[in-house]
């Protein structure tokens, strides 16, 4: 069984950062891609940012320039830097991750959800 586990959620004042961490587990054989997602209220969930195998990454334009996808492959671990983060950032971030397991079997895996709340 694949776990995603995430940390670092909580409240941040306007123009502050806060960094998401979101930690693969299992008996994972590899990680592919890993991305983040948020959710607001009344809203469909969407892309933020993902990373891919090589280091590739694609950024939803509303976050560009301001947030940073990294990822620690040692630790099957991504992070999301959120810098100079706005009101509308207030959503639930999910990770996710496309992992092979060590029976080769392919999961598409979601964290628990970290809330994200940008108010002064």
């Amino acid at each position: 069984q694949v776990q995603l586990v995430e940390s670092g959620g909580g409240l941040v004042q306007p123009g502050g950062s806060l960094r998401l961490s979101c930690a693969a587990s299992g008996n994972i054989d590899s990680v592919n891609d890993m991305g983040w997602y948020r959710q607001a209220p009344g809203k469909q969930r969407e892309l933020v940012a993902n990373i891919t195998r090589g280091g590739s990454t694609n950024y939803a334009d509303s976050v560009k320039g301001r947030f940073t996808i990294s990822r620690d492959y040692a630790k099957n671990t991504v992070y999301l830097q959120m810098n100079s983060p706005k009101p509308e950032d207030t959503a639930v971030y999910y990770c996710n991750a496309d992992v092979l397991d060590a029976l080769w079997r392919r999961f598409n895996s979601w964290g628990q959800g970290a809330q994200v709340t940008v108010s002064s």
